[in-house]
């Protein structure tokens, strides 16, 4: 028999367990945590919810309410919006890497539709199951055999294919005036790489020389010209899809320009002269300390090795990264800003007060786009 979203929660609540799901661009993941004493009951509330799934309407109803106030809000923080335009001219606005939801993909969503999709994409041969914890490995097999021995596939099984990506819009700088801001939100970039690239080592250096407390970016836009509340700059990854460089942070109206043209230079000195061997030696140590954080607890070892065997990586990938970085050179820093940096395609986006940036950004360039942002308004009200 089945149970309803409230009686799952309360039968979980009384044995302190959990069972959760999420599902993003690339992966849709189930989980559960119980104590052993209560691994039968907990366990067979997970495979019903992943078997079974209900989809009460009234659920449903709350979820897009939920998405309809994020829609609705969607402006409030000019970062928010600085990133999401950033993605769709980078990605393309139709892109699944970038897609922004509507009050009318609300409205068309129907409960049958979370059916198919469910049916579509959520089925045995298409999923990894991984457990770990305190079990007999025996027991634990005739547990998963009996409760998941039976499910069977509702239709002929889809492999969905990893949709491509590319850089839609090749430099340019976009605006979106915000006239009560005192100051501005600015993101520059372009097109980034994946995780599985032979240089990742390389440029995960480099990000450190770039970043953080004591970087490139942080001891001379911010400290040492005073241009910046915050300034960033990232070589970012996904593991099937190139991810992003992105560079930005926050400035007074009146910095605008300076800014930009600072993060620029930074970005230019690294592509054109070598670091320093301190740099080398303080960027790789942050990265490989960083190392122990993903060993902390034996549930972070499953996830890794789950997440590597869903996108196809090696599973000693960690490890081989971690001998990249301790072999990584001033030149290998050098070679990956020029090879992978390119000044001339980075995309720059402004959230900021037309009326106060002074010098203004057409001091940049003549041609700026301005962006509207205005949020559709909802069909059925």
């Amino acid at each position: 028999n089945q149970h309803s979203g409230n009686e799952l929660n309360v039968l979980l609540e009384e044995k302190a367990a959990s069972v959760e799901t999420s599902i993003d661009t690339s992966s849709g993941s189930a989980s559960f945590s119980a104590l052993s004493e209560d691994l039968d009951l907990v366990f067979d509330l997970f495979a019903e919810v992943i078997q079974k799934p209900a989809f009460a309407q009234a659920k449903l109803a709350l979820a897009k309410q939920q998405l309809a106030g994020q829609i609705a809000r969607r402006n409030d923080d000019p970062g928010d919006i600085a990133s999401r335009e950033f993605r769709k001219l980078i990605y393309g606005e139709t892109s699944p890497y970038a897609r922004t939801i509507e009050y009318e993909h609300l409205d068309n969503i129907s409960r049958n539709d979370l059916i198919t999709f469910s049916q579509k994409y959520v089925y045995p041969e298409n999923m990894i199951l991984g457990i770990v914890g305190d079990f007999d490995s025996e027991k634990m097999r005739s547990l998963i055999e009996e409760k998941f021995g039976s499910w069977k596939s509702a239709s002929a099984p889809a492999q969905p294919k990893v949709p491509d990506a590319s850089q839609a819009q090749l430099g340019g700088i976009f605006f979106v005036d915000q006239p009560q801001l005192t100051q501005s939100n600015i993101q520059m970039g372009h097109i980034g790489g994946k995780l599985n690239s032979p240089d990742y080592a390389a440029l995960s250096v480099l990000n450190e020389v770039m970043n953080g407390f004591g970087g490139r970016l942080f001891n001379e836009v911010r400290s040492r010209q005073g241009l910046a509340y915050s300034v960033y700059g990232v070589w970012s990854v996904r593991y099937d899809y190139p991810g992003l460089f992105i560079a930005g942070g926050q400035t007074r109206s009146e910095t605008t320009v300076p800014f930009i043209k600072s993060v620029l230079d930074e970005i230019q000195k690294l592509r054109t002269s070598p670091i320093s061997s301190e740099e080398l030696a303080k960027a790789k140590e942050s990265v490989l300390n960083s190392f122990v954080f993903n060993f902390q607890k034996p549930e972070q070892t499953l996830s890794r090795l789950m997440r590597y065997e869903y996108y196809g990586y090696p599973e000693d990938f960690i490890f081989r990264y971690q001998k990249a970085v301790t072999a990584t050179t001033i030149e290998d820093v050098q070679r990956v800003a020029e090879q992978y940096l390119k000044p001339e395609q980075i995309v720059t986006v402004v959230v900021g007060n037309a009326s106060q940036i002074k010098p203004a950004l057409t001091s940049l360039s003549q041609d700026i786009t301005v962006l509207d942002i205005t949020i559709p308004e909802p069909q059925n009200s």
